[in-house]
């Protein structure tokens, strides 16, 4: 019977949408639209009705019946409707925002809507029926990620003491990057709770950001250059502190790995490799001293550009908790990050230019002003359980659905508009194939909330392409196009059968 319920209230959504987006239809041509929409409206609503009353009468027969036809029927109808859906659509280029205004009527009646808190009956039954499809997560992500939060902090708080008057780098408050700190992982149980920990130079020491020689953007060969400052005043001020670039020589030879340059460095440059086997086996002999240490047992797994970190309780329940290195580039929120780069072999004096804190501050941007449901999170928590396989990865379609929840109003991410969001972020998808062209949602990108600090690069940047790939290898285009319609059909799958 869900099948059934599912496949009429999809295709009242569907009817309803090309009076939504038909932005440029004439006014006489809109109000039939709206008409015989209605008139559907109330078909499908007394069709749904009966079904429901007579489920029992004839529910063992039509289930039968369903599994010789039931597959090519429901492609059939999708696909009729999803084109005629594509074929009004493509006449506009912004995605569908039922928020905006499209004719004073149809303002009026969701503004009224609005006011009113009103959900009809079909919109409840169809959020219900989606919810048995896919398993939503969010408020145990939510939960996660505040306990990961409490123990990574307790952890550099211990860390931090201990290093208070050393030459190591000095550990800043860890930021929550990744699918589990922005809300949408679909991983549950396993999922990898990702945090970069900012490091800022000792006394003595200057950080010095070099960003490459490629021109790449983001850079990905960008290293971290140390150098020896003078400290000759503050040395008359405080006891048992050295000027690295004035003490004896013959001082400073009996222990070398006093200066950082003597021991996270490979040559004059921050070495990723050193620095995370330091940071490491300070967690070790730290873990006794944490008071979640009685929770959990502790084990650091293997890793030569972070820290990972798997937490057992009593129970068997497993967390895995992931710290990556981060070099902030002046006040921004870009930093250079020691996590792994495509590259099969990167050099251990090698960070990457990372906009993962600029991505998880927009993602707390946005969760300030949608809707309760967070309805962004599940479109992109859906995404991320039917990629494999495919061409695209969850990069791709967290880029398309940043565009889109930058431009579509906040209001218009609720519940009862889901099945036009999820159409908006594949039409999105689909036109950025057919043009090989994505941008990047970080350069040259001049509708940026105004909380999220980009260096000046970023910002007078010409926008990048992401599909570049696409334009340079027509064998790879084609192969997209095919994995899309894979991606159609395995959204459907889950949608009406939950896998």
């Amino acid at each position: 019977m869900d099948v059934i319920e599912f496949l009429v209230i999809i295709v009242q959504s569907l009817i309803q949408l090309p009076w939504k987006v038909g932005d440029e239809l004439d006014e006489a041509t809109r109000e039939r639209m709206q008409q015989r929409a209605e008139q559907l409206r109330r078909e499908m609503t007394r069709l749904l009705q009966e079904l429901e009353q007579s489920a029992f009468a004839w529910g063992d027969l039509l289930f039968a019946a369903l599994q010789q036809w039931h597959l090519w029927a429901v492609v059939g109808v999708l696909v009729l409707l999803f084109g005629l859906c594509w074929r009004l659509r493509k006449s506009s280029p912004q995605p569908a925002r039922s928020g905006e205004e499209t004719t004073s009527g149809s303002t009026t009646e969701h503004e009224e809507d609005q006011s009113e808190g009103h959900e009809s009956d079909d919109e409840r039954r169809l959020f219900r029926i989606f919810a048995k499809r896919v398993q939503w997560s969010v408020k145990s992500l939510a939960y996660r990620t505040r306990v990961v939060e409490v123990l990574v902090g307790d952890l550099l708080a211990v860390l931090q003491e201990r290093l208070a008057t050393s030459f190591f780098p000095v550990l800043q408050p860890a930021i929550g990057v990744g699918s589990a700190f922005e809300g949408w992982s679909a991983r549950g149980r396993d999922a990898v709770y990702r945090l970069l920990v900012p490091l800022k130079p000792p006394s003595g020491h200057a950080f010095h950001l070099e960003l490459g020689t490629g021109g790449e953007m983001p850079a990905k060969d960008c290293r971290v250059r140390v150098e020896l400052e003078c400290t000759c005043t503050r040395e008359q001020l405080v006891e048992n502190t050295w000027c690295f670039l004035h003490h004896p020589k013959e001082e400073l030879s009996r222990n070398p790995a006093a200066s950082l340059l003597g021991s996270l460095c490979t040559g004059s440059y921050l070495d990723v490799q050193k620095t995370a086997h330091w940071f490491q086996n300070l967690v070790r002999s730290a873990w006794e001293e944490m008071p979640q240490s009685h929770r959990y047992s502790m084990e650091v797994r293997p890793s030569s550009r972070s820290c990972m970190l798997q937490l057992t309780t009593a129970s068997g329940r497993r967390l895995f908790v992931e710290m990556v290195f981060g070099v902030q580039q002046g006040d921004s929120d870009i930093f250079l990050s020691s996590q792994t780069t495509e590259a099969s072999f990167t050099p251990s004096t090698t960070w990457a230019e990372s906009c993962a804190v600029a991505e998880a501050k927009f993602f707390r941007h946005m969760a300030r002003q949608a809707p309760h449901e967070a309805l962004h999170l599940k479109c992109l928590q859906l995404f991320d359980g039917i990629l494999v396989g495919t061409v695209f990865s969850m990069s791709n379609l967290k880029t398309v659905a940043m565009h889109l929840l930058n431009t579509i109003p906040p209001e218009s991410w609720s519940r009862r508009e889901f099945l036009v969001r999820l159409q908006d972020i594949l039409w999105y998808l689909r036109g950025c194939l057919e043009e090989k062209h994505l941008k990047h949602f970080f350069f040259g990108n001049e509708n940026m909330p105004e909380d999220i600090i980009l260096p000046t690069a970023f910002q007078t940047a010409e926008p990048l392409n992401l599909f570049q790939h696409l334009v340079q290898d027509p064998a790879a285009h084609n192969q997209a196009m095919r994995d899309f319609d894979e991606l159609q059909d395995r959204l459907t799958r889950l949608l009406f059968y939950g896998q």
